[in-house]
C-alpha cells in the first residue's frame, strides 16, 4: 500500500506555470483576454495548472496530490496521506515522509513516484520497493522483514529438517537477535538459517558465539 502522489504541473514546472520566472499575483485558471484554458486542474494555492488527474490540494501536506480525495486521509504523525486502506493498520513514525527514500536517497514527500509503506513503518519509492526485492527482503534501514515471509518461513523448516549438520555441529548453540521481534534466544547452529523462538522468523543475526552445551565442554 503507498502514499498519495504528488503531482507535477503543466510546462514543465515542479510546481506549476510561472510568470517571468516568478508566480503572478493574478493566476487563474483561464486567460483574461481569450478565455482559453490553462488546465483542467488549477489550484490556487500552489498556482498548478495540469490535466484533469482526480487532484487535491492537501494543506497539511502543503502540496496538491493525486487522488480522488476520498481514496486517502492524511495521517497527521507520518505526516503524509495514504490510502484509506492503511487507516489504523500502519505503523506511524514522526514525519517519515520528510525522509529520503533509503534506496535512491531521494525525496519521497515530493516525489511523483508513489510511496509504498513497509510493515515497519519506513517508506520506500514503489519502484526501488520492487527493485528490492529481487535481491532482497528486508528493510534496508531497521532490518525487518519488508513483506509477509510467513509461507517462506515454513519451507525453510522443512529444508532445515532435510538438512543435517556436521557431527561437530549438530550440537552447537548460538545466540541470536531477531530482526522483526526483536528477542534474544539460544536457539541450535545450522547454516540455513536460525529460527527465533519468539515469532519463529528466520530474519536473525547471529548475536554472540557458537558454543557447546555445558555438558559437553
Amino acid at each position: 500500500e503507498g502514499e498519495a502522489r504528488k503531482v507535477w504541473g503543466g510546462g514543465g514546472s515542479k510546481q506549476g506555470v510561472r510568470a517571468g520566472g516568478s508566480y503572478s499575483d493574478s493566476a487563474q485558471q483561464r486567460c483574461e483576454g481569450c478565455h482559453s484554458l490553462f488546465g483542467e486542474y488549477y489550484c490556487g494555492i500552489c498556482h498548478l495548472f495540469d490535466r484533469d488527474k482526480k487532484q487535491y490540494h492537501c494543506a497539511e501536506c502543503g502540496i496538491c496530490r493525486i487522488g480522488p480525495k476520498e481514496d486517502f486521509f492524511h495521517c497527521s504523525k507520518c505526516n503524509l496521506c495514504l490510502s484509506l486502506s492503511l487507516r489504523g493498520k500502519h505503523k506511524c513514525i514522526e514525519n517519515v515522509s520528510r525522509q529520503d527514500c533509503p534506496i535512491c536517497l531521494e525525496d519521497i514527500h515530493t516525489s511523483r513516484v508513489g510511496a509504498h509503506v513497509l510493515p515497519c513503518g519506513h517508506l520506500l519509492h514503489r519502484t526501488c520497493y520492487e527493485d528490492m526485492l529481487k535481491e532482497g527482503y528486508r528493510c534496508p534501514l531497521c532490518m525487518h522483514s519488508a513483506l509477509d515471509m510467513t509461507r517462506y518461513w515454513r519451507q525453510l523448516d522443512d529444508e532445515v529438517a532435510q538438512t543435517p549438520m556436521p557431527t561437530e555441529y549438530q550440537n552447537m548453540m548460538v545466540e541470536i537477535l531477531c530482526n522483526d521481534c526483536n528477542a534474544r534466544s539460544t536457539v541450535q547452529f545450522h547454516l540455513l538459517g536460525m529460527k527465533c523462538k519468539n515469532c519463529e522468523s528466520y530474519n536473525t543475526a547471529q548475536d554472540g558465539r557458537c558454543r557447546l552445551p555445558l555438558e559437553e565442554q
